[in-house]
């Protein structure tokens, strides 16, 4: 493993288990990972659960903006402590403690008690910062962004996943159990204990920096003090709050469609649960590959153009989610709402990626806030448009919620402009450049996708 000079590596070699870096890199993705289970795991049976408590499909929604919305608060915290105490007990302590909400949702009896189970469930949604904040630490400039991009994509596979497993898991409890309206309940219990398990492996197995434990570093004090002006110069700056607004118009329209498309495939296109499960689920497997592939675009945007090279990206990226978006939601019959949803997929996803690979030098000394703010915007941005989906509210119907959508998207990629860098930040990129860049050694699938 080739490192720089402050001890971040410059490679990505997948099947290193031995360094710290790597070990550090497959653990933070793989929470995240088991974090999205956990977050959205009752979302392909809420058919089900709208049923058994005798809720509204607005009731739902609302249901859907409250796990969103929790998570806009906890990621301005996360950020803050990850500055503060480290990303390892950060995200320990997140895993442990967001396990229980999720175990127990299947307590809820009325509404308003699943209202508040969503609600703290939500929580765990601010494990992205914590991903995007260690990977940045562990990880030369040379090779960040794509190592934010892999990290955060594999995570969000779990959005994928859930909506492809959890059908299953649920038929397998329901032949056990018999009830439908156990048998969702049954199925949150194993999310939660995975979580569980991994917030002890990642204290055990991972390190805060290349250098050591924050605890055990010799400017510890120094760190804490500079934790608590971070957050003042992050909010300060005006690119932050844009790249918030940008987040919101990417990853925030993805847990829209995370939270949604099963029960949009079940109600307006006729699909039995699994089907719709299974459908969905492609939404989320393009992560496989699709913001790993819009952050390595982005570094090799910075490498030939520099800082605002990476902005130009970020752009184009935006631009052509908006489109895809439009043409989404216009299809009308399964084959065509399937190939629509691919490309649809594949550029809302490339746009998170360009997202990050911006990210980490727009404050390297408030990296945690400043992660932690555009965070945030993924989730303000979700539970923003999902005001769009409430026909009480618009009286739309859902096929034109994603319509306007796809509009705003279109409008916000041009805010993408007013993110730029100094000459001097840009000089900073060229010296960081300047070091021997190595060559990325990824899993051969992963070469041929990206």
């Amino acid at each position: 493993m080739e490192l720089s000079k402050s001890g971040q590596a410059k490679q990505i070699k997948l099947f290193d288990l031995s360094s710290l870096h790597m070990r550090t890199f497959h653990l933070t993705w793989f929470a995240f990972f088991l974090c999205f289970f956990g977050w959205f795991g009752i979302a392909p049976m809420l058919s089900i659960v709208r049923e058994d408590l005798g809720i509204t499909t607005d009731q739902i929604v609302n249901t859907n903006m409250i796990a969103v919305a929790s998570t806009v608060f906890m990621r301005l915290i996360i950020g803050w402590l990850c500055d503060r105490i480290g990303p390892r007990i950060t995200y320990t302590w997140l895993l442990i403690l967001g396990s229980i909400p999720v175990m127990l949702i299947g307590l809820a009896q009325s509404y308003e008690q699943f209202l508040l189970a969503r609600m703290f469930i939500g929580a765990i949604g601010a494990a992205f910062v914590i991903t995007q904040f260690h990977t940045s630490v562990m990880f030369a400039p040379n090779i960040v962004g794509t190592a934010n991009a892999t990290t955060a994509g594999w995570g969000n596979l779990g959005g994928g996943v859930t909506q492809q497993v959890m059908p299953m898991v649920f038929a397998g409890v329901l032949a056990y159990v018999g009830a439908e309206h156990l048998a969702w309940r049954y199925a949150m219990i194993g999310p939660g204990i995975m979580l569980l398990l991994m917030g002890v492996a990642y204290y055990f197995f991972t390190q805060d920096t290349p250098q050591g434990n924050y605890k055990d570093l010799p400017n510890r004090s120094k760190k804490k003090k500079d934790a608590n002006g971070s957050m003042l110069a992050a909010v300060k700056d005006h690119r932050v709050w844009v790249l918030f607004l940008i987040y919101g118009a990417c990853f925030g329209v993805e847990l829209i469609v995370n939270s949604k498309a099963a029960l949009y495939f079940t109600d307006y296109f006729d699909m039995d649960i699994k089907t719709a499960g299974l459908i969905a689920g492609i939404f989320g497997l393009m992560n496989l590959f699709a913001r790993s592939l819009g952050g390595a675009i982005g570094d090799r945007f910075g490498r030939m153009s520099g800082l605002n090279g990476r902005v130009k990206w970020l752009f184009l990226a935006l631009f052509c989610e908006g489109l895809a978006l439009i043409l989404f939601s216009r299809m009308g019959t399964i084959p065509r709402i399937i190939g629509a949803l691919l490309v649809f997929s594949l550029f809302v996803q490339m746009s998170e990626g360009a997202t990050y690979s911006v990210v980490p030098f727009i404050n390297k000394k408030a990296l945690g806030a400043v992660s932690g703010i555009v965070g945030a915007g993924g989730n303000a941005g979700a539970v923003a448009g999902m005001l769009l989906f409430k026909k009480q509210l618009t009286g739309l119907e859902w096929t034109d919620s994603f319509l306007i959508l796809g509009v705003i998207v279109l409008g916000v990629s041009f805010f993408s402009f007013l993110v730029r860098f100094s000459p001097a930040m840009e000089a900073q990129a060229r010296e960081d450049k300047s070091e021997k860049e190595a060559a990325i050694e990824l899993h051969p699938e992963v070469v041929k996708s990206a």
